[in-house]
């Protein structure tokens, strides 16, 4: 699902750019909606494929880090903490801004916008993100780094406990 998600944006954004010399950033995935009109997004869909898919991982592979070395978990552990408040840092940035473009239409215009067309020109103006996207994304990226951490914390059984005696 996540291939062919990403496959389907990729395409779409290249055709957009070959037409128009311009993109944003997400937005064919937040204005296609699965499997009919106002259901739910490729990005939503995008989200829920990410968190399902880091769980069935987590699930499958976590006796590969039972045999980790204390150094080597502590790095990963920092690792795994500095993607978390970095992707909490987006997430909340990007929804300080969602609500920011939307308040300020509002005052200025009295008309509530589209939500799914607010963009910003970050990090670079000739390729700006939808906001809905950005949030959506950074939100699945802090969930899964969150998760990762809390999992490298928690004391684990070694291979030899988790064999049911015959």
């Amino acid at each position: 699902m996540m291939t062919s998600i990403m496959i389907y944006g990729v395409v779409m954004m290249m055709q957009e750019w070959q037409e128009t010399g311009y993109y944003v950033m997400g937005e064919v995935l937040v204005n296609t909606h699965i499997p009919f009109d106002n259901f739910a997004s490729l990005t939503t869909w995008l989200s829920f494929a990410c968190v399902i898919s880091w769980y069935c991982v987590s699930r499958i592979g976590w006796k590969r880090t039972v045999g980790l070395q204390s150094y080597r978990m502590a790095l990963l552990q920092l690792m795994l903490l500095g993607f978390a408040v970095i992707c909490l840092y987006e997430v909340l940035w990007s929804f300080t801004v969602l609500n920011s473009e939307i308040t300020a239409q509002m005052i200025v215009d009295g008309t509530t916008p589209d939500i799914d067309r607010l963009v910003v020109d970050y990090p670079d103006p000739d390729r700006p993100w939808n906001l809905i996207f950005a949030t959506k994304i950074w939100l699945v990226g802090f969930l899964i780094s969150a998760h990762a951490f809390y999992l490298s914390t928690r004391p684990r059984k070694s291979k030899e406990e988790t064999i049911p005696d015959e």
